[in-house]
């Protein structure tokens, strides 16, 4: 009975132990699942964020791309009647007051929503003294001038005023006179101005006339502060152009009063140097149409810089005063555009981008931006000749006279007018540029700034610091993994292996640190050092094997098998040594004392302190780690007995290394450097710190650049949102992303194929 029970008792004991086995199996089973559940997962969530990314960034980006629109808002009858012709128009900031200045010098202020009159003001006229020409000073300026029958003028500024009574914007219009509200005498002799031109300043203005007779005055004033009281006073200074003003329609000054334009109807062009007011100078003569054609408008681009020039054909073309090589001036057509075919009657350039709205004889407007050459809108508006255009400042709205005497309103949707494909990509002729340029210069202090956001320098700068870094990368980091992985002994590689890739831990913003503040100046003073070492180190290197291999078998066979590069550390430290020493000697004899001024001198080579080398040796240094492990992982890994089968069959070492591990192994290899280039294209902090950030396209190694990272990193905070610098560093950011995303595909493409082909080994 015992027996039988204690049977049963095993029996139940065994049941049990089976019974947990099965509990813990299926355990098992449920954390297998559970973890791989875990890995696709997590393996889709970065799929799902890297989609994301890309499709945030092409959120950001898509404005960059729609086209610009107008809409009409509204149509009124003319404020203040048709009795008068309308000389000007113009719009405050908030587009709700606009100006009318008429023929008769009365300036009529109206609601732009709805033509409301708010106030007329008339100009004060003495006797028979009659209005005989107009101009204005500026669009940003809203100063304008009446030339008179005597040979006087009258400056005058309309003006608004903010206030908030009640917590309501309130915009009160009014009429303000700069040079004061009696007229400036202009022509001494009394003669009719038919022709008036005007700028005025803060300390200077200058008022030129074109008279009756066909005389040009140029009377300038200088404005004088007591230093005892708020007394002013203006020293008047007069001069006549040396030139007949017969043909003279179109006169121009621009806003730093050096240069005076005078255009005639046939396209005949004089640039006069009026720097010195009392002796005016002829620079420049040439004409700037072709033969049949007529100057219909000229107007400045904002900034003064540029002439715009309308004709009879219906082209707008720019113009610009270059400086060549030789520093001589010279007057360069920039740039065209076909508007129509109809003449062009007005050109109202934007206040504070590089654009401008044309409308022709027709009534067709068309909206340009000249640093993008794009044509943004060109469609008919009115049915008949305009008699004047008023663009707002912000440029979003404009108004448009017909003849009938109606006014136009119409709004303006042109968020990014300054971004075209050639403007990123291509050269443009920039202002104050000798020739066409890639240049990246986002912003500036002025308002009449030209952004430059060239993408191009960016690459360049990109792939420059990549490659160098690499140049100096792979040979170092392959064949130290190549050694790690075959030739060392365990022992050393256990320390050898995590001691590089240690270095890979290290944060990048100290290298960049340690690069711009402790090698770029160690460098620039030991620059022939630098050079001499990538040829005495290898050379001395190369006789150490070569006396080594002569050495005695008794003195070789001491050192066991790989253990052979420790004897290699000090013939590099002896060598590197030598280097440095003989630098001198060799700046002595060779570069007359100094590499660097050598270089400039006889090869025209400049030298920047932080630049290419510098970013080559520091990048270089931060992406050896991750190629070394990566390249080491795959060489180390290679089946042992592909090696053993090998070295039998009679190959050597170095046979079984070139024709079995390598090719074994170059999947990983070639993953390892693809990865490190990776490493290298992203790099921010190095490149930020030791480059100089300077966007220039120079293939020298001894100038700086600018990569696509340190841009954003640098100019990003700086943005406004949504602004088109802002769109255009994420464009930048999305340039990157797609082409570390290209370079990866096409790489895991080849490494597949390397994978397939060798794998059979």
């Amino acid at each position: 009975m015992s027996d039988t029970q204690n049977s049963q008792a095993g029996s139940g004991s065994t049941l049990l132990q089976l019974s947990s086995s099965d509990r813990h199996q299926r355990w098992r089973l449920i954390k297998d699942k559970l973890a791989g559940y875990l890995v696709v997962i997590g393996g889709l969530s970065i799929i799902v964020a890297i989609v994301l990314i890309f499709f945030y960034l092409l959120y950001v980006v898509f404005p960059l791309v729609l086209p610009a629109r107008i809409e009409p808002a509204a149509r009124y009858d003319l404020p203040g009647g048709v009795a008068d012709k309308t000389l000007f128009l113009a719009m405050e900031e908030q587009n709700e007051v606009a100006a009318r200045v008429t023929d008769a010098g009365r300036t009529v202020f109206f609601q732009v929503a709805d033509g409301q009159l708010i106030e007329q003001l008339d100009l004060a006229l003495s006797g028979q003294v009659t209005i005989t020409s107009f101009a204005h000073g500026g669009f940003d300026k809203g100063v304008i001038a009446f030339g008179l029958s005597d040979g006087r003028a009258i400056v005058l500024r309309h003006d608004y005023k903010l206030s908030y009574p009640g917590g309501k914007r309130v915009i009160t219009p009014s009429v303000q006179y700069p040079l004061g509200k009696e007229p400036l005498v202009v022509d001494t002799q009394g003669r009719a101005l038919t022709r008036i031109a005007l700028k005025v300043g803060d300390s200077s203005s200058s008022v030129l006339a074109k008279t009756a007779d066909n005389r040009l005055v140029l009377a300038s004033l200088t404005k004088k502060e007591s230093l005892f009281d708020d007394e002013v006073s203006w020293e008047h200074t007069d001069a006549t152009l040396d030139m007949l003003a017969e043909d003279i329609e179109f006169m121009l000054l621009d806003k730093e009063l050096r240069n005076l334009y005078l255009l005639g109807r046939k396209g005949e062009l004089t640039v006069f140097d009026v720097t010195n007011k009392s002796q005016p100078v002829i620079k420049h003569r040439l004409n700037v149409l072709p033969h049949g054609k007529q100057v219909t408008s000229a107007e400045f681009l904002n900034g003064d810089v540029s002439l715009l020039i309308g004709d009879s054909g219906g082209e707008l073309s720019q113009w610009i005063i270059v400086r060549d090589a030789q520093n001589k001036y010279s007057v360069q057509r920039l740039r065209a555009f076909d508007v129509s075919d109809a003449a062009i009657m007005t050109i109202n350039p934007e206040q504070r981008r590089k654009g401008l709205l044309v409308v022709d004889a027709k009534g067709t407007v068309g909206i340009y931006n000249t640093t993008a050459e794009r044509e943004l809108i060109n469609q008919p508006v009115i049915a008949t000749a305009p008699v004047a255009a008023a663009l707002s400042p912000r440029a979003n709205a404009f108004l448009l006279q017909d003849a009938s005497g109606a006014i136009h309103r119409w709004g303006i949707e042109n968020e990014h007018p300054e971004i075209s494909w050639k403007s990123l990509w291509s050269k443009v002729w920039y202002e104050n540029y000798s020739e066409p340029a890639y240049i990246w210069q986002s912003s500036a202090a002025s308002s009449d700034f030209e952004p430059k956001m060239s993408l191009t320098p960016l690459v360049f700068g990109t792939i420059k610091a990549s490659f160098y870094a690499m140049l100096i990368a792979i040979p170092l980091a392959l064949f130290g993994a190549i050694y790690t992985g075959y030739f060392m002994t365990p022992r050393v590689r256990e320390y050898v292996k995590p001691g590089i890739e240690i270095m890979g831990a290290l944060p990048t913003v100290i290298l960049g640190f340690l690069a711009g503040l402790w090698l770029a100046p160690f460098v620039e003073t030991h620059l022939t050092a630098i050079f001499a070492l990538f040829l005495v180190v290898p050379l001395g290197v190369m006789l150490f094997a070569y006396l080594w291999y002569q050495a005695p078998e008794t003195w070789r066979h001491r050192i066991p098998d790989g253990w052979d590069a420790i004897l290699a550390v000090p013939v590099i430290v002896v060598s590197a040594w030598l280097a440095f020493a003989i630098a001198p000697t060799i700046e002595s004899l060779f570069f007359a004392g100094d590499l660097r001024t050598w270089m400039r001198d006889e090869l025209g080579i400049g030298y920047d302190q932080r630049n290419t080398l510098v970013v080559g040796l520091a990048l270089g240094f931060a992406v050896i780690p991750m190629i070394f492990s990566i390249a080491e992982d795959a060489i180390f890994s290679v089946p042992k007995h592909l090696t053993t089968g090998s070295l039998a069959l009679g190959a050597t070492p170095w046979q079984t290394l070139i024709k079995v591990v390598i090719l074994t192994a170059s999947p990983g290899i070639f993953s390892a450097v693809m990865i490190g280039f990776g490493r290298a294209v992203g790099e921010t902090m190095i490149v930020l710190m030791a480059t100089g950030n300077t966007p220039v396209m120079d293939f020298s190694i001894f100038q700086g650049l600018r990569t696509l990272a340190a841009n954003i990193a640098v100019e990003m905070p700086e943005s406004e949102f949504n602004s088109t610098h802002y769109r255009v560093l994420f464009l930048a950011a999305l340039v990157l992303f797609l082409f570390t995303f290209v370079v990866n595909s096409l790489a895991e493409v080849v490494r597949q194929n390397l994978r397939q082909k060798y794998s059979s080994l």
